[in-house]
C-alpha cells in the first residue's frame, strides 16, 4: 500500500478493502459519527487500525562511524602556534632522551640523537574509551637501524603507559604496555605505512587497536592491529586495568616519536577524547513515564549501543539526538558509562572502582515521582562486564544451565551511589559524560534466574510499570522477550511476571508503545530464529503477552529493535509514527570479529491517524 491518507484527501484506484483501510487510517470508521473527534489539542487517537494492518516504509538508511566522537574531543591541536607549554615531555627507557621539541606554523617536530620522545598532554578520559589520533606528516626515511618510530596512546610518567606503534624501518605496527619501566610487547602486524597518514590508538574498555587512514575525514579507517592489555603480565597478573578509576585518572593522551639514529619526525595534527563508534544498534527513545517521546528544540532524544571495535563488551551507551526535519541528521550528545555497586546485601560484591561500557536500555523522565520532584529511571543491560574480559565469565554455548547464581549479563538500574538514592532531574544525563552506580534490578530473578536477562524498557500504564526484557534460557542459542508488572501505585522494582514467547528463540529488543491507540509489545526474530517461517517478522504481543500478529515493516538483518516513535503533526491534529532500527552489518569482521555493527535505519508508517497518542 502506497497511498498515505491524512483524511483530507483520496487515492484514486483502490480496491474497497484498501479503501475501507484507509479509512480506519484517517480515524473515519464505517459507522456513522465514528469520523467525529473533539477538536482540542489532547484530542485521542481515533482510528479502526489495528497495529498490524500499519506498513512501514523505508526512509533512510546509513552507518554512524568516528574514531572520535565529535562532541567529546578532548585535545585539538593543530600546532598552529608554540603550545609546547600544554604538553610534558616525556623520555621513556632505554634511551632516556628526550630530544628536542619544536611547535609552531602548523608542525611538532621530532629530532635530536637516539631520542625516544612523548609529549603528554594534562587532557584525557574518565570511562576506558579512548582515541587518540595524530596526523604524521613525514618520518626519517630508510635506514639499517631498528627504530623510526610513531606513538598514540595513553601515558601515565616515563615508565607507566599504554600506546599503539608504527616502526617505519621494520614495518610493523603494535602496542607496548610500559609498567614501572619494563616493556610488555603485545605482538606486531605487518604494516607499509607511507607518510603522510593518520594514525589512532582506540582504547574500548581493555582491548586497544590500531588503525591507519590516510585522509582526513572519518573514510578510510582501517584496523592494523587489536590487542588486550591484560595480556600483559607479571607474576600471572596483569600489570595494567584500564577500567580501574585511579589509571584513569592518572594516563593521559599523548603521541612521540622514536629514532635511534637520530633524524626529524613531524606530525600536523593531534586529536584525543572519548572513541565514537563503529556503528550503533538498540535504539531506545528517551521517554516520559506515559510513553511520550522526550523531544526538545524539534530534536527526538534516543540512546544508542555505540559499537566498539570488538564484541559487546567493546561497546558503550551513547545519548543522541534526530532533526525531526530530517531524519538524516543524527548527533550523539551525551556518553553513559557504569560502575557496578557494591552490593554485598544481595550478594554481589560489584567493583565500584571499575569503569564500564554497558548498553542497550532505556532512559525514563519521571515528573510524577515524589509528588512532583521527579526522578529519571535508568536502566540497561550489563554487557559491558560480559565474557573473558569482564568479571562473569561467558556460559558455554548451546549448554543450559540451570538457574545461574551470576549469569553474564543482567539487567541493572541507576542509582545515584552505592545506595538506592533516585536520580534526580536536576541532573542533566542528556548530555556530557556521567558515569552511573548501576545496581541489579529484582527483574533479573522473574521468573527464575536464568543465563542472562537484557534488553529493558519500561513504561507507567495507568498506574502500573510494564518492564519489557529477554530472559534468556540458554545465553546464545534460546532468549525470547518476557514482561513483567507492578501493582498500581507500586514502584519499577516491585514486579510481577507476566508471561514470555516460549515458541520463539531468538527475539529480543522489545519494546512497549502505542500504536494506533492500542498499547503492545513488539519485539523481533534474530537471522536463528526457529522455525524458519518465523524469520524477518516482528511479532506482536499484548500486555498480558499474549500474540497478535505481526507488524509490516522491513526486516534487516541480525535482530532489529523494532522502536516505534509516535510524532504529533500539530497543524493537522494527526500522528504519525517512525521506527528506528539497525541491521547486523559489520566492520572488518575478519580482522575485529563479531559485534561491530551495525547501520541505522528510520522507517515510516504510510499511514496517518487522527488525534494524538499523548
Amino acid at each position: 500500500m502506497n497511498h498515505p491518507i491524512d483524511g483530507e484527501g483520496w487515492a484514486s484506484g483502490l480496491d474497497r478493502a484498501t479503501f475501507l483501510k484507509l479509512l480506519g487510517a484517517a480515524g473515519l470508521g464505517a459507522a456513522a459519527g465514528a469520523s467525529v473527534l473533539p477538536e482540542g489539542a489532547g484530542a485521542a487517537v481515533r482510528t479502526n487500525l489495528a497495529p498490524e494492518d500499519f506498513v512501514f516504509t523505508r526512509k533512510e538508511q546509513f552507518r554512524p562511524f568516528a574514531v572520535l566522537a565529535e562532541n567529546f574531543v578532548e585535545l585539538s591541536d593543530g600546532f598552529g602556534t608554540d603550545t609546547s607549554a600544554n604538553y610534558t615531555v616525556l623520555a621513556p627507557p632505554p634511551e632516556r632522551n628526550a630530544g628536542t621539541v619544536e611547535i609552531g606554523a602548523g608542525e611538532a617536530v621530532i629530532g635530536g640523537e637516539e631520542h625516544y620522545t612523548v609529549l603528554q598532554s594534562d587532557t584525557g578520559q574518565e570511562a576506558p574509551f579512548a582515541a587518540v589520533i595524530v596526523d604524521v606528516k613525514s618520518l626519517v626515511g630508510p635506514g639499517s637501524g631498528p627504530e623510526d618510530s610513531v606513538f598514540t596512546g595513553l601515558y601515565k610518567d616515563p615508565d607507566n603507559f599504554v600506546h599503539a606503534f608504527y616502526n617505519n624501518r621494520s614495518k610493523i605496527a603494535g602496542f607496548d604496555v610500559v609498567s614501572n619501566g619494563q616493556t610488555f610487547g603485545l605482538g606486531v602486524e605487518r604494516a607499509d605505512l607511507q607518510a603522510p597518514f593518520r594514525f589512532a590508538f582506540v582504547a574500548n574498555e581493555n582491548e586497544v587497536t590500531a588503525l591507519v587512514s590516510t585522509g582526513r575525514n572519518d573514510e578510510g579507517w582501517q584496523p592494523l592491529v587489536k590487542r588486550n592489555v591484560q595480556d600483559a603480565r607479571r607474576d600471572g597478573q596483569p600489570v595494567l586495568d584500564l577500567r580501574d578509576t585511579q589509571t584513569l585518572a592518572e594516563y593521559k593522551n599523548g603521541f612521540g616519536a622514536r629514532a635511534n639514529e637520530g633524524g626529524t619526525i613531524v606530525f600536523d595534527r593531534v586529536r584525543a577524547g572519548y572513541y565514537g563508534e563503529a556503528g550503533v544498534r538498540d535504539p531506545h527513545v528517551v521517554q516520559y513515564a506515559n510513553g511520550k517521546p522526550y523531544i526538545k528544540n524539534n530534536k527526538l532524544y534516543f540512546t544508542l549501543t555505540n559499537a566498539g571495535l570488538g564484541f559487546f563488551e567493546k561497546a558503550h551507551w551513547g545519548v543522541w539526538t534526530m532533526d525531526l526535519s530530517d531524519y538524516s541528521k543524527i548527533e550523539q550528545v551525551g556518553n553513559i558509562f557504569w560502575r557496578n555497586a557494591n552490593n554485598p546485601n544481595d550478594g554481589d560484591p560489584g567493583d565500584p572502582n571499575k569503569v564500564l561500557g554497558h548498553s542497550a536500555g532505556q532512559i525514563i523522565r519521571d515528573e510524577e515521582f515524589d509528588g512532583g520532584r521527579g526522578r529519571w529511571i535508568v536502566v540497561v543491560s550489563s554487557w559491558g562486564d560480559f565474557g573473558p574480559q569482564g568479571g562473569d565469565g561467558a556460559l558455554a554455548s548451546g549448554t543450559v544451565t540451570p538457574n545461574p547464581a551470576n549469569p553474564p549479563v543482567d539487567i541493572l538500574y541507576a542509582t545515584e551511589s552505592d545506595s538506592t538514592e533516585e536520580l534526580p532531574l536536576t541532573t542533566n544525563i542528556l548530555r556530557g559524560v556521567h558515569v552511573l552506580t548501576g545496581r541489579k534490578h529484582p527483574v533479573n530473578a522473574l521468573p527464575f534466574p536464568t543465563e542472562g536477562k537484557w534488553d529493558p524498557g519500561l513504561t507507567r500504564i495507568d498506574g502500573v510499570w510494564y518492564l519489557v526484557y529477554v530472559i534468556a534460557l540458554d545465553l546464545f542459542t534460546d532468549f525470547q522477550p518476557a514482561l513483567a508488572r507492578s501493582l498500581p501505585g507500586a514502584d519499577h522494582t516491585q514486579l510481577s511476571f507476566v508471561g514470555t514467547d516460549e515458541e520463539r528463540n531468538a527475539t529480543e529488543g522489545p519494546i512497549i508503545q502505542k500504536l494506533g491507540g492500542k498499547w503492545r509489545v513488539f519485539a523481533s526474530n534474530g537471522d536463528d530464529t526457529q522455525p524458519t517461517n518465523l524469520r524477518g517478522k516482528y511479532p506482536i504481543y499484548d500486555l498480558n503477552m499474549d500474540f497478535r500478529g505481526h507488524l509490516d515493516a522491513p526486516h534487516p538483518t541480525n535482530i532489529p529493535h523494532p522502536m516505534i516513535v509516535p510524532l504529533r503533526v500539530p497543524r493537522r491534529r494527526r500522528t504519525k509514527y517512525v521506527m528506528l532500527t539497525f541491521n547486523g552489518a559489520q566492520y572488518y569482521e575478519d580482522r575485529l570479529g563479531y559485534g561491530t555493527h551495525g547501520d541505522f535505519f528510520v522507517f515510516e508508517a504510510t499511514q496517518r491517524v487522527r488525534g494524538y497518542e499523548f
